[in-house]
């Protein structure tokens, strides 16, 4: 079984109620994502000025950034109702034919994991989208016939971390397309006070920035570590969160100063050290390390990424010299010269 990671992004399910008693409920309640919730805030009302659906929308990025909760602020906006459910979970046509024959007018359709729809559910999706109809086949063999039917007018709102894998006819059903960045330090010490100020734990700004700073650029990540800290100021401390006891809570738990755990640590030293800084393939490092070529690409490396401790090249991953200072390693590679 694979071990929980206290700074996984993947929400854990003793965390959906409180996940969903912390998540803004409007775009002005929304911290971070300007860019997008700038496009959003036109895109609801020229829709509310003509009393249309939304247009259907994905949101892409990494995982804990918040395309739930966009969903959920987008139907609340509308003043619709919203229906939840993800890719894995539409196993059959006739699931999903179910879920949209009862949907009613401007109503939103969140598909979390789109890309992980089958085949032949998409296929359903396709009219649904564009026409808002939905093609029954009724009977089998020659007697069989097609029926369509109307729909009302709704919205889907997909939800992916795998872009390239959602396949081109699907994506270009989307009439918007919004890609979710990781969040500056001031916008998750921000999200940080906000839920603090909800879980009425009191806190010094020093012991917010503290938890900000390592929180991966990830609301999610960041309030799972708030909690950690309250704990441990509850418990070694007087209940206050300072920046003394936020750094005690989260070097307990292993978690250093730019928000890396013993995974990163393991994945950039299996480079550095392993295989001499790279250039080195994913399933050659998952091997190495025994994780899942999966959990590196869409956990870890994202934020290797952001901080530029690695580089995607053409033969591999390879560890940039910021690598090597954070872990302390003297930085004594050199650059090959690449062959044409």
């Amino acid at each position: 079984m694979e071990e929980r990671r206290t700074i996984s992004p993947e929400v854990e399910p003793e965390e959906v109620a409180l996940d969903r008693a912390l998540r803004p409920q409007r775009l002005d309640d929304l911290i971070g994502q300007d860019r997008v919730r700038e496009n959003l805030r036109i895109l609801i009302e020229a829709a509310q000025g003509r009393q249309e659906a939304l247009e259907h929308t994905l949101f892409y990025g990494p995982p804990g950034l918040g395309k739930t909760t966009l969903a959920h602020i987008i139907a609340n906006e509308m003043g619709a109702s919203i229906r939840v459910t993800a890719g894995p979970a539409i196993e059959r046509a006739g699931d999903l034919a179910a879920i949209l024959s009862n949907l009613r007018e401007k109503e939103v359709l969140f598909i979390d994991e789109i890309h992980r729809l089958g085949k032949v559910v998409e296929e359903i999706l396709y009219p649904a989208m564009e026409d808002f109809a939905l093609d029954l086949v009724i009977g089998q063999g020659p007697g069989a016939r097609t029926v369509r039917l109307s729909l009302p007018h709704f919205t889907v709102i997909g939800a992916t971390t795998r872009l390239a894998l959602l396949s081109a006819p699907l994506r270009t059903r989307f009439g918007a397309i919004y890609r979710l960045d990781f969040y500056d330090h001031a916008a998750l010490a921000q999200i940080v006070e906000r839920a603090a100020r909800a879980l009425h734990v009191p806190m010094e700004a020093e012991g917010r920035d503290e938890i900000a700073r390592r929180g991966r650029g990830t609301p999610r990540v960041a309030l799972r570590l708030l909690r950690r800290v309250r704990d441990y100021a509850q418990v070694r401390g007087d209940g206050v969160i300072t920046a003394v006891i936020a750094a005690e809570a989260l070097a307990l738990l292993e978690i250093d100063g730019m928000g890396l755990d013993d995974l990163d640590r393991r994945v950039l030293r299996a480079i550095i050290e392993k295989f001499d800084g790279g250039p080195v393939g994913l399933d050659t490092i998952a091997a190495s390390i025994g994780e899942a070529p999966d959990t590196i690409m869409d956990v870890v490396e994202p934020y290797l990424l952001q901080l530029g401790f690695i580089d995607r090249t053409p033969r591999g991953r390879a560890a940039t010299r910021l690598a090597y200072e954070h872990l302390g390693i003297e930085y004594e590679k050199v650059e090959q010269a690449t062959l044409f």
